[in-house]
Order: structure tokens, then C-alpha cells, then sequence
């Protein structure tokens, strides 16, 4: 199945066409950005947090192995890439196309439901003591024994975002998406028993779990949030997958359900054109048939 081809259909040819015909699914992404922006801009739920909850609270206040502003890059660019690079060998505007609608949703709708969580949960983070009291003199209400912080706001306030971890949860919707992605294309189900296939598959979430580690590892995150983070990750990528691509043991589980559907109207199409040619050539052909007899009554 995988050889079948209809002449390119590129970016140039099919891809303001398939843009039209999304346009809304566009926007929505839009309408995703404008939320997560929203939600990250809120002031998180401040949980109770007191003297004796410290203890483990009291980890160092280090600086990310890997930074915030790098999740995207092999999150989304990474596999955009690979997607980039299959276009060139296939030059199929669909699955281009779907794949990156795909993984940009996955991440985002992943995005939204994690920070979501966050300011709602407040939890606070391992490093919360040295954020809370820069200074390392702890000061609490006499009243109800809660925190009275003296650091800086900003950073108090990422201190209340522990759960979930949202480096792991973008990691895992993003290149889980590309492991789904990786599983059609290289058709890991073929029956074949190709088990090198495998390893192939399995380097997408090895990544993103060495990206849920390093959270633990740096004291930003507890290893609860870093598992709820891959859990939701993994959840919204496999439903946004199989939004736009059938399950990879499929017979067709290496293009888009668009191709698929594509080939069916041309199908639709050829049949009406070669149904139209069938009767244009058979009324020629009476009417050839009828004018040879009035010609042989004639004579």
C-alpha cells in the first residue's frame, strides 16, 4: 500500500488549498496560545504551607539543565524536522500538513490542561524554602503558622507550580507524537518481526523521560509530578495522533486519513468522468448507427 502515488501533491500545488480547509482548526490554535498565555500570567493557588512541612521543602535552588525556553525546540522543532524531511522523500502535502497541526495541538491542549492544573493545585516545589527566604531566616504568621515570604514575587510564584511538571508533560506530547508518528512510518507492525524497529521508536520517550528526570534531579519538581506530567503528555499526543492518522498496524498506518480520503473523491471522480465518456461515446455511436440506415433506406 505505502507505494501508491498520484503525482505530488506539495505545499505549492495542494497546500493554500488544505490551509482553507482548516483555517478554523488554525485559529483555534490561536485561541490555545492566547489561554496558556493567560493562565501563566494568573497568580497560582497559594497552599498552606507550614513550619513543619518544611522538611521537604528545603532542597538547593538550582538552575534548569534544561531551560524552559528549550522544550520547544525538541518538543516541536525537532520533529517538525523529521516531518520537513519525510515531505522531501514522499512529498505529500497531507501528511506534512496533519503532522504538524497534529503535534502543535497536542502540545498546546497539553499546555493548557498542565497549567491549568497548576494554579489551581499550587503545590509547592522541593526548592520552595530558598525561594520563600532567600536569606535562609524563615518567618511564619503567628496567627495560622503559614509562610510570610521575603523573597522575590516572580519567583515565589513559580515556587506555588510544582504539579505537574510542565517540561515533562510538553516533552512527552510532543515527541510521543513523533514516536506515534515514527511507528506508522516505519510501520514497526508489519509482521515482519523487525524488532531493531523498535529502538527507533523508543528514543522519543527515552528523551522526554531524561527530560522528567532532570526536573527531580534539579529539585524543581517531585518525582509525582514529573510522573502526572507524562501521563497527561502521553494521553493528548495519542488522542491527537489518531485524530489525524490511523493506528500504526493498520494496512494504511503510515498516511493521514485525508490521503486516504483524498484518493476516494478522485476515485468518485474518475468513475463520473469515465461513466460521462462511456455515454458520449455510445450516443455518438447510435447516432452514427441511425444515420447509416437512413442512408441505406435511400438508396
Amino acid at each position: 500500500m505505502p507505494e501508491i502515488q498520484l503525482g505530488g501533491h506539495t505545499i505549492k500545488s495542494h497546500g493554500a488549498k488544505l490551509a482553507r480547509e482548516h483555517m478554523h482548526d488554525w485559529l483555534i490554535l490561536l485561541l490555545l496560545v492566547a489561554i496558556d498565555g493567560c493562565l501563566n500570567a494568573v497568580e497560582p493557588f497559594h497552599r498552606y504551607v507550614g513550619e513543619g512541612m518544611m522538611t521537604d521543602l528545603k532542597y538547593p535552588f538550582k538552575t534548569d539543565t534544561v531551560p524552559m525556553w528549550a522544550v520547544p525546540i525538541f518538543a516541536i522543532l525537532l520533529p517538525c524536522t523529521i516531518f520537513l524531511i519525510y515531505y522531501n522523500y514522499r512529498r505529500d502535502v497531507y501528511d506534512l500538513h496533519h503532522a504538524v497541526l497534529g503535534i502543535l495541538y497536542s502540545v498546546l491542549v497539553t499546555a493548557v490542561i498542565t497549567d491549568s492544573i497548576k494554579d489551581a493545585v499550587g503545590r509547592p516545589r522541593p526548592n520552595f524554602f530558598w525561594r520563600c527566604f532567600p536569606n535562609g531566616i524563615p518567618a511564619f504568621n503567628p496567627l495560622d503558622g503559614n509562610v510570610l515570604c521575603t523573597g522575590e514575587k516572580r519567583i515565589i510564584k513559580e515556587g506555588y507550580k510544582s504539579f505537574p511538571s510542565g517540561h515533562t508533560s510538553w516533552s512527552f506530547a510532543g515527541l510521543g507524537f513523533l514516536g506515534w508518528y515514527l511507528l506508522g512510518k516505519i510501520q514497526v507492525f508489519d509482521r515482519r518481526g523487525h524488532a531493531a524497529k523498535i529502538c527507533i521508536v523508543i528514543l522519543p520517550y527515552l528523551f522526554a523521560a531524561l527530560i522528567g528526570i532532570s526536573r527531580v534531579d534539579d529539585y524543581w519538581h517531585h518525582w509525582t509530578d514529573v510522573f502526572a506530567g507524562a501521563l497527561i503528555g502521553s494521553a493528548v499526543s495519542t488522542l491527537c495522533y489518531l485524530q489525524f492518522f490511523p493506528l500504526p498496524h493498520h494496512e494504511n498506518g503510515w498516511a493521514p486519513h485525508a490521503f486516504f480520503r483524498m484518493l476516494e473523491e478522485n476515485d468518485v471522480h474518475l468513475s463520473i468522468a469515465m461513466e460521462t465518456s462511456t455515454v458520449t461515446k455510445s450516443s455518438s455511436q447510435n447516432a452514427t448507427a441511425e444515420l447509416e440506415t437512413l442512408e441505406c433506406g435511400r438508396n
